[in-house]
């Protein structure tokens, strides 16, 4: 049987009917990690050794993901002969019916991520679940071409070949789920989704996952996306500003000097930080800048025609530019994380 992998913070009784569930089910490698619950919940956690658990302690909450390592790695250098590892969450919400079937479509495709996959049409899921879930699905469609019903999915079988992948990622909490099977998808790993009975306890009261902190960890990429486009913003008016100081000539060329000097140091910047800092792409430079150089050159021109042909709405045209230009970001952030800044296929 595959180990199953349970990151566990400040867990309650559930993890212990989990727990016995997986042992009448015949699991027989179960490893959890204590990811910092602290003193008040040292008598549980050694019920679970009793129970025959491998119990690992972080001293302090290291976060989700981190958790999910620990456990992966112990599992590989500990366990020879498995296809890959089951991870699944400790308040409950995963049946053993549905972890067993990961399990066994593991088994059945041992170089396949395994996503257990719930259905979020279902009248129990809560409102802020569902419109999360709807949300990041769109969000790894655009930023990978690949379709996933639930992206954020606890109950999950990764191959053993993906084990390198898995420990290299960097991000430590509820980030490494999402950034995990981005990385899965983009470099061309085959992806497959079991449907699994959708549960949520509660209206999902156990999670501690915290929206905003989170939320920032998760999409950190498109924020940190938008940030580098304010910023060379504002060195694109700022060497504007400077140059129309400066110069002197009729006002038509100081004008058409300064635009063009800005928009070139703005946009080579922009660049520089797209590639280095937000898509962290090692590729040469030659066909990423000359990508880049068409997409610059193809939104300036539609911004300055669809601003143009849509002068006619009585609204003022600043309002119409700031609508384009953002509709214009949004495909310009797609745009680059999959064609300009796209990773190659990658062998582990």
């Amino acid at each position: 049987m595959n180990p199953i992998i349970i990151p566990a913070y400040k867990p309650n009784h559930l993890l212990l009917q989990l727990v016995d569930n997986l042992i009448a089910a015949n699991f027989d490698k179960i490893i959890i990690i204590n990811d910092g619950s602290g003193d008040g919940f040292s008598i549980l956690f050694d019920e679970l050794k009793n129970k025959g658990c491998v119990v690992i302690e972080h001293l302090v909450n290291l976060g989700k993901g981190k958790a999910i390592k620990t456990g992966i790695e112990y599992a590989f250098k500990t366990y020879q002969n498995i296809n890959g590892y089951i991870t699944c969450d400790a308040d409950g919400q995963h049946q053993i019916n549905d972890i067993v079937t990961v399990s066994k479509t593991l088994d059945e495709n041992s170089t396949s991520l395994v996503l257990g996959s719930r259905d979020f049409s279902s009248p129990n899921v809560p409102k802020k679940s569902k419109m999360g879930n709807r949300f990041s699905s769109f969000y790894f469609k655009m930023t990978t071409g690949v379709t996933c019903l639930d992206t954020q999915t606890g109950l999950r079988g990764i191959p053993k070949s993906l084990t390198n992948l898995a420990l290299s990622l960097k991000e430590n909490r509820y980030d490494y789920e999402m950034t995990f099977l981005t990385m899965v998808a983009k470099y061309g790993y085959d992806i497959l989704m079991v449907p699994i009975t959708t549960v949520y306890l509660d209206s999902n009261a156990s999670s501690h996952f915290r929206p905003i902190v989170d939320s920032i960890r998760i999409y950190r990429e498109p924020l940190k996306f938008a940030l580098s486009s304010l910023i060379c913003a504002v060195i694109d008016i700022g060497v504007f500003t400077l140059l129309s100081n400066m110069l002197e000539n009729t006002l038509l060329k100081v004008v058409i000097i300064a635009t063009i000097s800005a928009r070139i140091i703005s946009g080579i910047t922009n660049f520089i930080f797209n590639k280095l800092i937000i898509f962290k792409n090692k590729s040469p430079i030659r066909r990423q800048f000359f990508r880049y150089f068409i997409l610059y050159i193809s939104q300036l021109t539609l911004s300055i025609t669809f601003v143009s042909v849509l002068s006619f709405i009585p609204i003022h045209l600043s309002i119409i530019k700031v609508i384009v230009d953002l509709l214009l970001f949004v495909g310009s952030f797609f745009i680059q994380k999959n064609w300009v800044f796209k990773l190659r296929k990658h062998h582990i």
